[in-house]
Order: structure tokens, then sequence, then C-alpha cells
């Protein structure tokens, strides 16, 4: 395949934390992202600034989130505090990361990301049922030096996968054998001010011991933005949306299969929906991949993954960045993810679902 025209390091960072004290666990995240943590930050600002998003309100707005977070989990604001102190930046610079999702949503000139994601119910070696799942994590090709590989521990449980620098948490599965994807979502009260979609997710994986007990935490958390996570474990799965509307349950698209682009699929968030971010481009994805998993039935990891392998003329699955567009405007799938729930593991390939014979996975153990 072609080389992608952008910058990937060579050899990509792998940050791993264990520390019962959470400010601790954060403080040495903080000095392995020291080096280029700065980079990232730079990075969220001019996407800000792009999306016509002031600076101080882009600090008050990490603020707010900060105390939020800090009122509902003080260990996770005090790691993120102590990644600030790690790397040697203000607190508020981190807890903007954290919050980039919300803050973004002010914007209508930077659109968020495009991600696909599945979740199949296959036949495991003994002959048992277990559940898989495979995602692209699509983002501004401008992130793609900033991103890491994670081994968390030190909280109930520990968890490992892959989130940007700074940023607690976003793709995982923790060695409780709860699997978490995560897909963006837009609803007209996207705001700050809760608990950030990116907190959440470390929140579960670090957290909750399974499925009931992350559906038990997430109706409990102040949440003023949306998303999906597409929650696992080896004999069950539940797709929610996630808005300030609430937490709304997603049926599957066929017995044993779960399917996500980057549009709600409840009605109730679906009213105030943001439509104009993602469509027709999700709808497209969505009913194209539903199609060809209607057809090929995936039985596999493998199989899974050549799911999400698109080319021209089809929708962009597989998204290759325009270098040509402006700024905000430069998608890419930057990783692709595999979780295995039973086995406690992430396959972290960095580079596009058509890459996974030429570019590197890296493989995690909860």
């Amino acid at each position: 395949m072609t080389q992608i025209p952008f910058h990937r390091p060579e050899a990509r960072l792998h940050v791993t934390a264990e520390d019962t004290r959470p400010r601790h666990r954060g403080r040495s995240r903080g000095r392995q992202l020291a080096a280029t943590l700065p980079g990232a930050i730079d990075a969220y600002d001019r996407l800000f600034a792009a999306g016509g998003i002031d600076p101080d309100v882009v600090r008050d707005d990490a603020h707010r989130t900060l105390d939020a977070v800090n009122a509902f989990r003080p260990n996770l604001a005090e790691q993120i505090e102590g990644i600030a102190d790690g790397a040697g930046v203000e607190t508020w610079r981190v807890a903007a990361l954290n919050a980039r999702t919300e803050i973004l949503a002010r914007s209508r000139t930077v659109p968020p990301g495009e991600c696909s994601t599945i979740v199949r119910e296959v036949t495991d070696a003994e002959g048992g049922r277990t559940h898989l799942g495979v995602q692209t994590w699509d983002w501004h090709v401008e992130l793609s030096p900033y991103w890491h590989t994670i081994d968390s521990g030190g909280g109930a449980h520990r968890y490992v996968g892959i989130t940007e620098h700074g940023i607690l948490a976003k793709i995982g599965v923790n060695s409780a054998g709860l699997a978490l994807h995560f897909n963006i979502l837009g609803h007209q009260d996207d705001r700050t001010g809760g608990i950030p979609m990116h907190v959440l997710a470390a929140l579960l994986l670090e957290e909750a011991d399974h499925v009931d007990h992350a559906l038990e935490i997430l109706h409990e958390a102040p949440i003023t933005s949306s998303g999906s996570f597409m929650l696992f474990e080896q004999e069950r799965a539940v797709l929610l949306d996630l808005s300030p509307a609430g937490v709304f349950e997603v049926p599957a698209v066929a017995p044993g299969t779960c399917l996500r682009t980057n549009h709600f699929l409840t009605p109730t968030p679906a009213r105030h929906e943001k439509t104009w971010l993602y469509q027709p481009d999700s709808g497209e994805r969505f009913t194209f991949l539903k199609d060809r998993l209607a057809r090929t039935r995936p039985a596999s990891a493998d199989e899974m993954l050549q799911q999400l392998v698109t080319g021209p003329g089809e929708p962009g699955v597989t998204l290759l960045p325009d270098m040509s567009r402006e700024l905000g405007l430069r998608w890419a799938s930057l990783a692709t993810v595999h979780l295995d729930p039973a086995a406690r593991t992430a396959r972290v390939l960095d580079g596009t679902p058509a890459e996974h014979g030429d570019r590197p996975w890296y493989d995690l153990h909860a």
C-alpha cells in the first residue's frame, strides 16, 4: 500500500504507570510524556483556534471540567494534576486535553472525528462463544504523533489500550475482562461542565467489574456531552448512546452483532442531533458495513478487520487524509484496535486497517 503522506513515529510511545496513589500514577505518566506533551498542547491550541474558540474560553472550560471531575471522582482529577506536574505544564492545559471533545463541540468549522466499530459474538478455539471487537480511530492528522499505548495499574483494575498524550483513556480493556470501544457523537446540548467522555472511559476501565457495573456508573455520572461506548465482556455486549439527554441502549443490528459509526441510533437523542456534523457520511458508512456484515458473517478478528478495509468508490471506513485541505479537515485512520475481553488483550495497529501487513502491531495484556 502507498505510504500515507503524514508524519508517524518509527516507534510508538508506550506509557506504563502503576501506583495506588492517583497523583503519583499521573505524575509517572507525565514524566514519560514530558518531551512530547507540549506538541500535543500546541496541536490542540491550533485546532481550537481554527474552530473559532477563544483561548480564554478554552481555559474557563478546562477549569470547569476539572471542578466537575474533582466533585465526582477526585482520584481522576488527581491523575490529571499529576500528569501536568510530571510533564511540567499547567494543570488547566491537561484538563483541556481531557475535555477536547467537549470544547470542540463549540465549533461549527472544525467537526469531530469519524470512527467505525464492530463487535461480534464468535466461536472461540474451545468451541465456546465470546465477543471480539475491532475499531478504526479516525482523527485529525495533526495529532498523529501525539497518541500512545497505555498500561495503567493501581486502580481497582489494570487497563491497557490507546489514548492521546495527556488524556486519561480512550479505547481499551481491563483486567476484569471489560472492553470499551469509543466513538464520538454530536448533540445540540453538548457542553462542558460534566465528566468528559474521555474521563468517563478512564473511569469505566479503571473501576468497572463488568458491563452492568459500568452501566451503574454511567447512570450516576453527570454527563453533559455525547459519545458512544461499546461495552462488552466475553458473554455480553451493550452498545450505548450517551448524551445530555441520558444513557440509552442501542439494539443489535443482527443477532450477536453490534455496529457503530457516528450518529445516534436511539430516538430520544437523535431528535436533537447535530446532523450537519456527520451526515450523510456516518449513515453511508453504517449502511455499507451493515450490508457487508450480513453478506460475509465474519467469524474471527482477522475477518472482522477486513470489514473495515475500504477503497476508492466506497464509504471512508479506511480513512486517508486529504493533505490539500486546511487544518481541522484532514482526517485519517490513525490507529486500528482489536479488543478481546476474554483474553484481556488489546492489539493496536499503528495505521489503517488496510496497512495490517505493513505497519507495526502492538500487543498489550491487562
